[in-house]
């Protein structure tokens, strides 16, 4: 017996349509955003040495006088200090995946904003190229290895970098890319260097397909008028006689967009699962295998009996959980104080410890995840930024905990007078430094500090920075002293009273184990704040809360079930073990996508409640 058809869902090529319209749409405007660069004579037959400047090509790619000397006089006029110059022929769909990624009319004031381009074509000022340390001499790169240098060197120019079409510029002789890897392999490398993962990105082009497919056979005229959509986007979006650009390839990208499309994404899947069999870094593995022969016991202090808040014995197992960030070896025991409701890591890692745990996080293997994680977070930066505008115009501040400066580098959009200086225990202070991200960075213990600074600052701020510390009254202290009379301190911390923390229990991502030391409830930092001659201005709880809480919950569950099986401190990885991993991901993807709507119902109500997974408090050192 044949089972019935499926029933039809008449809503979908309607929403299908929907947003394929409102994309080309965007698509066109944002196309007419990017400024093309007017030609001017060349000075001279050859490209000329312009004092300042240096035109970065890709392989293959021969600009003239004219553009170059167009580039940079547009570059001098408008402020830039990095110009992405996309080509006259890009190929149509480079054209549309670049137009999806960037607003060219938000893309300059983006502090945070990742660096992105065609690939072919940057002009950048001599002295970024110096603090990137960039070597301009160079061999010169392919597409990918240019975009990946496009999107560094953003960091070094945050608010001083464009795009601009070159009428002139093409995209290189075709014999050039024969010598190139092959078309997915290519594809699957740019969209690394972009920080996009290739194998993700092709599982949703494949799955996208498929629901044109479906759509256009089973849904009648809707469901071919949204298949015909697609099919027709390309020229749409960059093809008539208003067009900047001139795809080479406009015509047969229209003509053959379906076909073109599934080749292109089988072809990237392929060679990112190729990529993924590689194994980890021989040498970090090494390493990593030296640490653990001795076993981990030697990460943890002895379990002391008290609270390290109030000194009480009252104490219970709130969470024991192992390491679900990074899935290194170790289990760890967060215990709660029955008396002042302190929870604390019991118990506590060593500073071997810390140093082993936090390697290969922030920095390292995981520098470039962690950096695209906190460049997402303007908008809570801003709003943290924003919490002192009733109290105070601050002239110097300092910000503990900064990591690669993150903070500060979006702060100067809210106070683009004050000077940010930043504090942090990892390298990524200095590089801070050499981007201009903080105007000082100082690297070391904060309190170590604390009378160097003395009275120096009018802004102290610690942006999740005490749950991280050994010792958060000793933080507190430092603060108390690098403060002048009259200056304020800004703090912000995760809520162990937040009720998402009961209902979750040890997938609760605030948890954080093992980096976390300390939770600490937000009337003990009252109390602790009062007892260094602090008033307490303000506190939020609504307003820092962040929308992590069923997405964190997912994805530390996802860990926990089969962590990487490349990551260099595990076993070496088998096929077994590369396949249940990506069995348990593919799984994982529709409960992504119901956390991450979960998580946007959370965060209107915490909003709207002012009760979140976090708080913030904003005091001020008393004078007398």
């Amino acid at each position: 017996m044949m089972p019935p058809p499926l029933p039809r869902v008449r809503w979908v090529p309607a929403v299908l349509l929907a947003a394929l319209g409102a994309g080309t749409v965007r698509t066109r405007r944002r196309l007419r955003a990017i400024p093309v660069l007017p030609m001017v004579p060349p000075a001279a037959g050859t490209v000329p040495r312009a004092a300042g400047w240096r035109l970065l090509t890709a392989r293959g790619v021969e600009p003239d006088a004219a553009t170059f000397l167009a580039a940079c006089a547009h570059a001098e006029r408008e402020g830039l200090r990095v110009l992405d110059l996309l080509p006259a022929d890009l190929a149509a769909e480079r054209a549309l995946g670049l137009l999806r990624l960037v607003d060219p009319a938000r893309y300059r004031e983006d502090r945070l904003g990742e660096g992105r381009g065609a690939g072919y074509a940057v002009l950048v000022a001599e002295e970024v190229l110096a603090r990137a340390g960039v070597e301009p001499g160079a061999p010169r790169p392919v597409p990918a290895e240019l975009l990946a240098l496009t999107r560094r060197l953003k960091e070094y120019a945050a608010d001083a970098t464009g795009l601009a079409i070159a009428p002139a510029l093409s995209c290189g002789r075709p014999g050039a890319a024969s010598r190139r890897p092959g078309p997915g392999s290519r594809r699957a490398a740019e969209l690394r260097a972009q920080g996009l993962p290739p194998g993700a990105l092709a599982a949703a082009q494949l799955c996208g397909l498929a629901l044109l497919a479906g759509a256009a056979v089973r849904q009648g005229r809707w469901g071919a008028a949204a298949a015909g959509l697609y099919w027709l986007q390309p020229y749409l979006a960059l093809g008539g006689p208003g067009s900047p650009l001139r795809p080479h390839d406009l015509a047969r990208a229209t003509a053959a967009r379906p076909a073109c499309s599934l080749a292109a994404a089988l072809r990237t899947a392929a060679a990112a699962a190729r990529d993924r069999g590689e194994g980890p870094d021989t040498a970090r593995a090494a390493a990593y295998r030296a640490d653990l022969a001795a076993g981990t016991d030697r990460f943890l202090e002895p379990r002391r009996p008290d609270c390290p808040w109030c000194g009480s014995r009252r104490l219970t197992v709130r969470v024991r959980v192992p390491d679900l960030l990074q899935a290194k070896p170790g289990r760890f025991t967060l215990e709660r104080c029955g008396n002042c409701g302190h929870v604390f890591q019991n118990p506590r890692l060593t500073l071997e410890g810390l140093e082993f745990y936090y390697r290969d996080f922030y920095d390292g293997r995981g520098g470039a995840g962690a950096g695209t994680v906190f460049g997402r977070l303007g908008a809570a930066y801003r709003a943290r930024a924003e919490m002192l505008r009733p109290h105070v115009e601050p002239r110097s501040w300092l910000d503990v905990g900064t990591g690669h400066g993150h903070f500060c580098n979006a702060a100067r959009a809210v106070w683009p007078h004050t000077r940010f200086d930043g504090l942090d225990m990892g390298d990524g202070v200095r590089e801070a430094e050499r981007r201009g991200w903080v105007h000082t960075g100082y690297q070391g213990q904060f309190p170590e500090f604390a009378s160097k600074l003395a009275d120096q600052y009018e802004v102290v701020s610690m942006y999740h920075y005490l749950e991280h510390t050994r010792d958060p009254l000793a933080e507190l202290d430092a603060a108390a002293a690098v403060l002048a009379p009259g200056g304020y301190l800004a703090i912000e911390l995760p809520d162990p009273q937040s009720r998402m923390a009961r209902l979750l229990g040890p997938a609760w991502l605030p948890w954080f184990q093992p980096q976390h030391q300390h939770l600490i409830p937000a009337a003990n930092l009252h109390e602790a704040l009062t007892d260094r001659g602090f008033t307490v201005l303000a506190e939020e709880h609504g307003p820092a809360h962040q929308g992590n809480d069923f997405f964190g919950a997912v994805a530390l569950t996802a860990t926990r079930l089969a962590p990487e099986p490349e990551r260099p401190w595990g076993p070496p990885p088998t096929p077994r073990t590369r396949a249940v991993a990506g069995a348990v991901r593919v799984a994982a993807l529709p409960f992504f996508a119901a956390a991450a709507a979960l998580d946007a119902l959370r965060t209107a109500s915490a909003r709207h409640t002012d009760g979140g997974n976090a708080y913030r408090l904003l005091a001020r050192k008393d004078t007398r």
